[in-house]
């Protein structure tokens, strides 16, 4: 087992001029929660697609679970077998059931029968509470349905890490408690997951430490208790007096 879950040493990525992570140095534990938290336009959804090999980088090192993410195919496919994703937009097929959208990749990207898929996409959908949506599409579910469903999906692939890029901004507020609770099991569990959202709650809740991140850089990392009561970076103080004004 590599020392650590995620591994970046001063990673820089540019979209054409503009520099959106600066010298990010960051090190996740395995079984770590990290919750990262910032402004629009920080960085913080480049950073965590970074992981997954969605977005590439121009400078530094990534090491996820051992293997270097350095742009070989290999290494990429070896990273986005252990390693799962939920979108804040669902990203489900559409013209698949959910049970379809659930065997999908199992099926065709690791290879494994179908009936021993089925029983264990069963199994998360029970986990997540829609167990009984096998044969629904997609548009036949509310927004929280659906992010558990996606939820669901990535957890067939039995990942070792999670990534979550603010999987509940797109839903409606009574929705959000239920994918919470879905991902805060999760957390109890021992997965390591690394988390975008602006959720506190959450925050303070379920990850082992929060990272601020302000114009591309890491401003500030520190366990939620000592983050959100005693910041100590202005610029995150400014955040959080803000976004905990209510």
């Amino acid at each position: 087992m590599s020392q650590y879950a995620v591994t970046l040493k001063d990673v820089n990525k540019w979209f054409g001029e503009f520099q959106v992570l600066k010298n990010i140095t960051f090190n996740v534990d395995h079984g770590e929660k990290v919750v990262i938290c910032g402004p629009s336009g920080s960085g913080k959804s480049t950073l965590i697609r970074l992981l997954n090999a969605l977005e590439p980088y121009q400078a530094g090192h990534v090491d996820v679970l051992g293997t270097a993410l350095d742009g070989h195919v290999k290494n990429i496919r070896k990273i986005r077998e252990q390693v799962g994703m939920v979108f804040q937009s669902f990203n489900l097929f559409p013209h698949l059931t959910v049970m379809e959208n659930l065997t999908l990749a199992p099926i065709w990207v690791k290879g494994m029968p179908k009936k021993d898929i089925e029983k264990t996409a069963l199994e998360f959908l029970g986990r997540v509470k829609i167990a009984h949506h096998t044969e629904k599409y997609p548009l036949q579910l509310s927004g929280g349905e659906q992010q558990r469903v996606a939820i669901a999906r990535s957890l067939c692939m039995n990942p070792k890490i999670m990534l979550f890029d603010e999987p509940t901004s797109a839903l409606d507020p009574e929705m959000i408690k239920e994918v919470l609770e879905v991902m805060e099991e999760l957390a109890d569990s021992g997965m390591t997951m690394l988390c975008v959202t602006h959720e506190m709650g959450f925050a303070k809740k379920v990850a082992d430490r929060v990272v601020f991140m302000d114009q591309g850089t890491i401003v500030e990392v520190n366990s939620p208790n000592e983050l959100f009561d005693n910041p100590q970076e202005e610029r995150t103080q400014l955040f959080l007096k803000q976004i905990l004004r209510d």
